[in-house]
């Protein structure tokens, strides 16, 4: 029998999932073995598959509605000369109301996530993939989903909430390891409207090869602005930096509204482009170590302690109990390490 849920909190699905997973005592994960390793030589343990998704109703996503309004005021006149410009998201045009809907469900999908994590017991998610798609047999909706594997740090030191990223355990392993943390999944969208006026249709069907300017500015304006938004999640965030995990471009033809008010036939090109990347913010700031004279020793033991005890030092997550054991062993070994 499904069971009633408001939408708050962790879906009942996830719930029993979660349930037996802690029940059974097991973990699941889309790891590699290399990735499990990676992640366990940084202080941190798989706790179990998380997930989060949405699935949303573009009830205004129709161009009757404007969104892709190109904003050309010579719109209605066929053979005007004026110069069009982008219409972009960014800039407050008519297609922004699209790209808030967007970030709405992508952040949904993301707190849900971080529900799963934390009723896992989990710190953060790595290898964090974030799709959207149509949902099957409603082509007005889409779903935004995240899936990766929840961890957790084997020291006492907790995070004040959970992070996400795209990184796989590599990736994260060494982050962590150069003394950085990763923040928050983002994702940064555009949309551009750019009207095809008199100039742009005559470099289109020109005989000769030419550069067709206005849709040059138009996927430049676009891919800027998608980044832009990238640093503005992540500065929000609390991150320090932007890790690029993958960047799409779509571009299709609109009927021009505008010029369909007017009883005209004309055409727009629509731009949107969607970056996927994770912030990032520094932990320490590691001063640079002293050079050292390059002696072999017979017995490396000492160094391996040594370059452990160091690694350990500089991370937040170690646990507190292995720092200590390497340190005394170190004691233990005195002049002969």
């Amino acid at each position: 029998m499904t069971v009633p849920w408001s939408g708050a909190g962790l879906p009942p699905a996830a719930e029993l999932r979660i349930t037996e997973a802690q029940r059974s005592g097991t973990w699941s994960s889309a790891l590699s073995t290399s990735a499990f390793a990676a992640i366990r030589s940084v202080g941190f343990e798989p706790v179990g598959q998380a997930m989060g998704s949405t699935v949303y109703q573009l009830g205004r996503s129709s161009r009757n509605w404007g969104y892709y309004d190109c904003l050309y005021l010579g719109a209605g006149y066929t053979m005007s000369t004026a110069p069009g410009q982008v219409a972009l998201s960014g800039d407050g045009a008519p297609a922004a109301g699209l790209v808030h809907v967007f970030d709405e469900a992508r952040r949904t999908a993301l707190g849900r996530l971080a529900a799963e994590c934390t009723a896992l017991g989990g710190d953060g998610v790595v290898a964090a993939e974030f799709t959207m798609a149509p949902f099957p047999s409603q082509p007005n909706c889409l779903e935004f989903k995240v899936i990766g594997t929840a961890v957790r740090a084997r020291g006492d030191v907790r995070a004040p909430r959970p992070f996400t990223c795209h990184l796989d355990g590599q990736g994260f392993a060494k982050l962590v390891a150069a003394g950085w943390v990763p923040v928050e999944l983002l994702v940064g969208m555009s949309i551009g409207v750019r009207h095809d006026d008199f100039g742009t249709r005559s470099q289109a069907f020109s005989w000769s090869n030419t550069e067709v300017g206005a849709w040059s500015a138009l996927v430049g304006e676009v891919r800027a602005d998608a980044r832009h938004q990238l640093e503005l999640q992540g500065t929000h965030a609390g991150g320090d930096g932007v890790i690029l995990a993958s960047g799409d471009l779509r571009i299709w033809r609109e009927s021009c509204v505008r010029a369909s008010r007017y009883g005209t036939e004309a055409e727009d090109h629509v731009a949107e482009s969607t970056m996927v990347a994770t912030t990032i913010a520094r932990f320490q700031a590691r001063a640079e170590r002293p050079p050292t004279l390059a002696v072999m020793p017979l017995d490396r033991r000492g160094e391996r302690l040594r370059r452990r005890l160091a690694e350990t030092e500089g991370s937040p997550y170690a646990d507190p109990a292995e720092r200590r054991r390497l340190a005394e062993e170190l004691e233990e070994l005195g002049d002969q390490g």
